[in-house]
């Protein structure tokens, strides 16, 4: 780990890239065309650029496509509220925690998504 405690990763950390503690508020929908959507929420535990760990009110099966909705704590033009939406595969979950690697991502202005 870095002394500075802004990255979680250290020497024996196979990610390649670099995961930052931040907590978010999160919600997350489940994208199966034979089921009903799942969806819930929960918190971001840490991020990185290609994936995010974060709490859900579900289990979540490794393999599934899922689509979050972070709420975002920087502003447009210091007055609209963003969000960042990714979709992914959950790659792992347990004990109440879904990690999913990210895909595909934008950033939302607040009003407009799939899930809110």
């Amino acid at each position: 780990m870095q002394s500075n405690g802004r990255s979680l990763k250290d020497a024996n950390d196979r990610r390649c890239a670099d995961r930052f503690p931040i907590e978010r508020e999160l919600r997350y929908k489940v994208l199966s065309k034979r089921s009903q959507d799942e969806a819930g929420g929960g918190k971001t535990v840490n991020i990185s650029s290609s994936g995010v760990l974060f709490t859900s009110e579900h289990f979540l099966v490794p393999g599934k496509r899922v689509e979050v909705s972070i709420s975002w704590p920087a502003q447009l033009n210091n007055t609209t509220r963003l969000k960042l939406v990714a979709r992914g595969r959950v790659i792992r979950s347990e004990g109440g925690r879904a990690a999913l690697e990210i895909q595909q991502y934008e950033f939302r202005t607040s009003g407009s998504s799939s899930i809110q």
